[in-house]
């Protein structure tokens, strides 16, 4: 078992935000929750897959709903801490407590809901996620791919409102519900589910991802105190695919349905000029074309970062910013033929099929 530093809790931050695909949470809320936590005396404890024993019990504690900002009045808060409230329902419900928590995905607030968490708790959290970068909907998950059951799940807002979902006829009902809680409540919603054993989240979980953000994260950070060029230092370190340099020109965006729906169009800088990128965007970024020609899509990553590396998500993208943007390789699990059809464009509705990164 490793115990993080702060500065190594920095670095996955940083890292996790850079994966997060313009998606995942606010960096800086997360890095807010776990500084808190440390100031607090709390671990952060990670577990090696061989600590992991055959019978525990490893829940996913994360948050839902649109990453757009929102000028909708949201209630006075009854909980300080949903994700915790949601925790400790989803235990009275099974009737025991958890070993471990496991992220949901890679992001600056998704991630760290797992670790504030299992801080909390004082449990640890395991090396790893459901997906390997983020996704907009729920039943964009390993677990679901290998036909997992999220049930029962633990949902719980700010506002109040607690609620146990014992079953569900689908995935796709599922993410419903849980959306539409979040645009009632006027804010993202605390959500733990999909508990399973050692053997499951072994099965499942998509490994080492945490320990992938902490190195991200301190490559863009030790090549800016060093002068190098950190857009460089970071496509080496994700073995990506620079994919356009430029600056935005248009950024069209809707809070619709508990999702940040967009479309961003950069004008391309340096190496770039003459050329034009465009991205759309549901919570994350979904696909890309390049003067007109897809140059990549989901499952793969499509990361946007400042001129020091950094991410921007897009719940910050502004017209006139100028940005990277970095193509990476999706894991393994999402290019079986389930993973396709749950990430792949056609599940967004686009008639195209997944073709790899295109280098431009």
């Amino acid at each position: 078992m490793k115990t993080l530093t702060k500065k190594e809790i920095d670095y996955l931050v940083i890292g996790a935000s850079i994966l997060g695909t313009g998606g995942g949470g606010d960096p800086k809320a997360g890095l807010h929750i776990l500084s808190n936590d440390i100031e607090k005396g709390r671990r952060f404890d990670i577990l090696s897959w061989s600590e992991v024993p055959d019978n525990a019990l490893i829940v996913c504690p994360y948050s839902c709903g649109s990453i757009a900002p929102s000028s909708k009045r949201i209630k006075p808060k009854s909980f300080e801490d949903s994700l915790c409230v949601a925790f400790q329902t989803l235990e009275k419900k099974l009737g025991r407590k958890a070993f471990a928590t496991v992220a949901t995905e890679l992001g600056g607030l998704n991630t760290a809901a797992s670790l504030h968490v299992a801080a909390v708790m004082n449990l640890p959290a395991l090396d790893g996620d459901y997906l390997g970068r983020a996704a907009p909907e729920l039943i964009q998950s390993s677990a679901n791919i290998f036909g997992v059951s999220v049930f029962p799940a633990a949902v719980a807002s700010e506002d109040g409102t607690v609620m146990i979902i014992e079953k569900c006829c689908d995935l796709n009902r599922y993410e419903k519900i849980v959306r539409h809680l979040s645009v009632l409540a006027g804010s993202p919603v605390a959500v733990v589910d999909t508990p399973v054993d050692g053997i499951a989240a072994k099965r499942t979980v998509v490994r080492n991802t945490l320990s992938k953000c902490i190195k991200v994260g301190k490559t863009v950070r030790d090549a800016n105190f060093a002068g190098k060029d950190p857009i460089h230092a970071l496509i080496e370190c994700l073995n990506g695919t620079l994919l356009f340099k430029g600056e935005v020109q248009r950024y069209d965006w809707e809070n619709r349905e508990g999702f940040l729906y967009g479309e961003v169009t950069y004008d391309g800088m340096n190496d770039y000029i003459g050329h034009e990128l465009r991205i759309w965007i549901k919570n994350e970024n979904i696909i890309a074309w390049k003067d007109g020609q897809m140059v990549a899509t989901t499952p793969d990553l499509i990361c946007v970062v400042n001129e020091k590396g950094y991410a921007i998500t897009n719940t910050e993208l502004k017209k006139g910013m100028t940005a990277a943007v970095i193509g990476v390789k999706a894991p393994d699990v999402w290019f079986t033929s389930k993973g396709m059809e749950i990430f792949g464009p056609k599940h967004f509705g686009f008639d195209c099929s997944y073709a790899p990164i295109k280098a431009t």
